[in-house]
């Protein structure tokens, strides 16, 4: 048993994307293209193939939502009332193949978003880049996962009607394709 401590500090980045949606409209077509996962059917599953099966259908766009929190009815009552809603999205079939390499992986997985509000009245996603998050692990394993989440994550900006933040797309010659 280690009994020392470790320290990482690593990069991050927050991508606030603009959504051309009303607030009510963008958090309907969000929560359509990455529904709620089915967690009972999950539990249910006996096989991991039986859970890749389940994901495959239950996210099919990459991504199903394991938690959901109206901030704005938490906040109620406060000196500013905003529109947001808080998710934690992901997909438990490709954070298994960074969790295998170390489980703390899932300090980062799902990955937390937040749509809202903005004081203009836009409204806006906000998450952290995957692949920042993932390459603080010191493994290009982790790290190539973390690349593909940005695409997908890039993929689920253009269908909500986004413009994908540059930052999201490999420079040609870099990242891999998505399995």
């Amino acid at each position: 048993m280690s009994t020392l401590n470790t320290v990482i500090d690593h990069p991050d980045r927050r991508l606030v994307v603009a959504l051309p949606h009303t607030y009510e409209r963008a958090r309907e077509h969000y929560e359509a293209l990455v529904p709620e996962a089915d967690l009972a059917a999950l539990h249910r599953s006996g096989s991991w193939a039986q859970k890749l099966e389940l994901a495959g259908s239950n996210a099919p766009h990459g991504f199903m939502r394991y938690y959901t929190a109206d901030i704005a009815a938490v906040m109620a009552g406060s000196a500013r009332s905003w529109s947001a809603m808080q998710y934690l999205m992901g997909n438990h079939t490709i954070a298994e193949r960074m969790y295998r390499h170390d489980p703390s992986v899932m300090l980062h997985a799902p990955l937390r978003t937040l749509l809202y509000t903005d004081p203009g009245g836009g409204t806006r996603l906000a998450v952290d880049q995957p692949s920042l998050l993932f390459a603080s692990y010191g493994d290009a394993r982790i790290a190539e996962v973390g690349e593909e989440l940005d695409a997908l994550l890039a993929r689920l900006l253009a269908l909500l009607d986004a413009d994908p933040p540059k930052e999201l797309t490999p420079r040609p010659g870099e990242g891999r394709p998505i399995r």
